[in-house]
């Protein structure tokens, strides 16, 4: 299914772009219901990143035939197999609504389906104080967990009554989650699907990072960690760009196909070089995707940036 390595540069995305390209995608229907091809393919696609970034050995191709035909990989970790199989499952019990909210209890829940049969305590909080690999922040001692974990639920939810900045929203609650860093292991996968709940939750796709992302996800936490949320929510802006097209190219208009630079720009009757195009898409100002050593973008992409930057 996947012939491709899929990688997107983008800090600077405008804002604008990106709710254009939403309106785009929920034009075409709801996001829980997208054709199954559609869902199928962002299952894999998240559920290689989100445990590559934490060390499973597969691939992407690996991960499309186990998921796809429940095939097993010769000489790899049964562990690496049942993380994967397990963490699409988690993605469908979210995206069917089954588990849809930000709470202590999704997290319990997902962490669960993820790790049964592979962590003696899925499901259950830790019981042990921790540490977090290479940062130089420390987690809450155990029994201050659930006092904290009840804080941040409560603080999410205030939040999302008030309205407040989706993404920012996203990186605050997120962070809140990873700092206090209730499981013994697993952290991560689970926080990064309460992201997936909170974006489905306000009508924008699945997020997905990626093994390229790891070192600027690790850095906006990090930063985070002391610098206030910033970073992180340019980051989520980021991979949520990759995320629109990624959808749009499969369910979108003519104009939502992913080109190469040169098909798009004469789609879009611009006069952008193809090397401009690169330039931007590098520089963050342009959602593109590197397919087979290739970049591309869509003609809608690339006139809804020509709108918001006035360039070309």
């Amino acid at each position: 299914m996947f012939k491709y390595l899929i990688c997107i540069f983008v800090s600077i995305m405008d804002r604008h772009i990106l709710n254009r390209l939403r309106e785009r995608m929920l034009d075409r229907g709801s996001l829980r219901n997208m054709p199954e091809k559609t869902l199928q393919e962002s299952f894999i696609l998240n559920t290689w990143g989100t445990n590559a970034i934490e060390g499973n050995t597969l691939t992407l191709d690996e991960v499309t035939r186990v998921i796809e035909s429940g095939m097993t990989i010769p000489d790899r970790p049964v562990r690496d197999l049942l993380e994967t199989i397990q963490h699409r499952s988690a993605l469908a019990e979210i995206v069917s609504g089954r588990i849809c909210e930000v709470s202590m209890k999704s997290a319990l829940d997902l962490h669960r389906h993820i790790f049964y049969g592979i962590l003696i305590d899925a499901g259950q909080w830790r019981k042990v104080n921790v540490r977090i690999s290479g940062s130089r922040y420390s987690p809450p001692r155990v029994e201050k967990l659930i006092s904290l974990l009840r804080e941040w639920e409560k603080h999410y939810a205030a939040m999302d009554m008030g309205r407040e900045d989706i993404f920012a929203q996203a990186a605050e609650m997120h962070i809140g989650f990873e700092s206090i860093h209730p499981f013994s292991d697993g952290n991560g996968r689970v926080g990064r699907l309460l992201l997936n709940i909170h974006f489905l939750n306000h009508n924008w796709p699945l997020i997905h990072i990626l093994p390229n992302d790891r070192g600027s996800y690790l850095d906006a936490l990090e930063a985070a960690h002391g610098k206030g949320v910033s970073k992180l929510t340019e980051f989520l802006e980021t991979n949520m760009a990759r995320s629109l097209v990624f959808v749009l190219d499969k369910v979108g208009s003519e104009e939502d196909n992913l080109l190469t630079l040169k098909e798009a720009r004469e789609a879009s009757g611009t006069d952008y070089s193809s090397k401009y195009l690169a330039l931007r898409i590098k520089q963050g100002e342009l959602p593109g995707i590197r397919l087979n050593k290739m970049w591309k973008t869509s003609p809608a992409s690339i006139n809804l940036y020509r709108e918001v930057k006035g360039r070309g």
